[in-house]
């Protein structure tokens, strides 16, 4: 079995779910685009701007994907990149004796929003991560993902900005 593989005839039925779902407001200006649910944490990612070598943006990406991969156990999570194909995975099958696509191991897309929103979802959509490319920031949410990586996130983000889609005040 492929560890991915491309959504094709459900993925407008997952898109329109998601945009009712969290009410998706894609705009370049207005923050957040979705409605954060609870619970949830957003941190900015600005701070990964000076970051030689990649080794937090690594590291945070190392830490979404290991709580993905615990809470999915031999399932699939919904991995979408808004205006481009969107993915099934199942965490479980990926790693370096199954390279998928060719030459290219790993999951399709990051947790980290290059360019464009990336979403990571459970099946049943009960937690997951939402990344804002123009904020720029990553919405980590439900209790069961927050519970595995939250503490790690902060040592690697900082302080929050926003806990169950309100600003977080000092």
């Amino acid at each position: 079995m492929r560890a991915y593989r491309e959504l094709s005839g459900d993925e407008k039925a997952v898109w329109d779910r998601f945009d009712v779902e969290f009410d998706f407001r894609p705009s370049m200006r207005r923050f957040p685009a979705i409605t954060e649910p609870t619970p949830s944490v957003t941190w900015s990612l600005s701070g990964l701007d000076d970051d030689p070598g990649y080794v937090r943006l690594d590291r945070l990406v190392g830490f979404v994907h290991a709580g993905f991969t615990a809470l999915a156990g031999e399932g699939s999570i919904l991995c979408l990149d808004w205006q481009h194909p969107c993915y099934r995975v199942w965490p479980s099958l990926i790693g370096p004796e199954n390279i998928d696509p060719p030459g290219q191991p790993g999951w399709p897309l990051s947790p980290y929003p290059d360019g464009d929103y990336f979403i990571n979802l459970a099946e049943d959509f009960r937690f997951g991560t939402f990344g804002h490319p123009w904020e720029p920031s990553l919405c980590v949410f439900g209790s069961d993902l927050l519970g595995l990586v939250e503490a790690d996130l902060h040592e690697v983000l900082g302080r929050a900005m926003r806990r169950d889609g309100r600003q977080v005040t000092v």
